[in-house]
């Protein structure tokens, strides 16, 4: 037996320790944990598959707050376990990380449904970590529902929409006027919008300026694309926004596996620089090597052992 089984074993009980070991695991860069990570997964495979859910948003909109009551409230009703995945920004200076979201995340200790988890974004544009993919792999076989917190994004920086089966995406009254909202590139990713902190007394006002707008930036489907108002502090909304996610878990076919070509690309470019962009599309691109491969794991060790005689990186 290896020693991995153990943890797998204990992991799918949810314990939080062997849960928490296996995630370290995920997020090790070291060459000799990539063939670790395939072992695990083999061993979890044929297991139902979580959905992953988006939650991004501007600096200030409530995100962590919101996302602590509604985790909660998911718990209190449903019985769906979940999993939440909270990305905290890096400084650019000191390359630290506040990791924040863990003071608003009060989750009961013995509830083993449930399951926290922050990570520092290391700098990475996006709105994601570089190993937040590699996490969800392994969430989304454990819990029946992973929730990803992005770090506060900017009008073009939406990486989740690469990662998150549904993207909800975060707003506060205010957030700007119809020209505003229809310069944010994050505007056509969304599945539905959350206007938080709807007690405020300009909340009213920004609900139709969101309302046209989304109608203005995606006329096809615009009407249909929910908008929930919600209030973080005083609980206002949060059950309508929780009756949203428990449909979208029951409804929405996961497809994190279809997925991965995206990030395989996106670890050659950043293993490898342009050099092994330009190998990796040689050999027919990112879903062609994956399945010649048949597992990301696989595909990282034969990408590696090709290059790595050569040591040819670009900046």
């Amino acid at each position: 037996m290896r020693p991995e089984d153990e943890l797998i074993e204990r992991a799918l009980q949810r314990e939080k320790r062997a849960v928490s070991q296996l995630v370290s695991l995920f997020e090790d860069q070291r060459a000799e944990a990539v063939e670790k990570r395939a072992y695990v997964l083999d061993r979890l495979q044929g297991r139902k598959c979580a959905v992953v859910i988006g939650l991004t948003g501007t600096p200030g909109s409530g995100k962590s707050s919101l996302l602590a009551r509604v985790t909660l409230s998911l718990l209190a009703g449903s019985s769906l376990s979940v999993a939440v995945l909270a990305v905290d920004p890096s400084s650019h200076i000191s390359g630290g990380a506040l990791l924040g979201d863990r003071t608003r995340m009060n989750l009961p200790h013995d509830e083993r449904r449930a399951f926290f988890r922050s990570q520092a974004s290391a700098t990475e544009l996006g709105g994601l970590g570089p190993w937040s993919f590699q996490v969800c792999r392994l969430l989304a076989h454990l819990f029946d529902c992973v929730l990803v917190e992005t770090v506060g994004i900017g009008q073009s920086e939406a990486d989740i929409r690469h990662l998150a089966d549904r993207v909800y995406l975060v707003m506060a009254p205010l957030g700007g006027d119809e020209i505003q909202f229809l310069k944010a590139g994050i505007m056509e990713v969304p599945h539905a919008f959350v206007l938080n902190k709807c007690d405020e007394p300009s909340s009213e006002r920004s609900y139709h300026t969101l309302r046209g707008t989304i109608g203005l930036a995606r006329p096809l489907d615009g009407n249909n694309v929910p908008i929930y108002r919600t209030s973080a502090k005083t609980g206002v909304g949060i059950d309508e926004l929780t009756r949203g996610l428990i449909e979208d878990c029951a409804s929405t076919p996961p497809a994190l596996r279809e997925r991965e070509p995206y990030f395989f690309e996106r670890w050659v470019r950043d293993e490898w620089g342009r050099s092994g962009v330009r190998a990796l599309d040689a050999q027919g691109g990112a879903g062609v090597y994956l399945r010649r491969c048949t597992n990301f794991e696989r595909a990282q060790a034969d990408f590696s052992a090709r290059l790595a005689p050569h040591e040819n990186k670009s900046p």
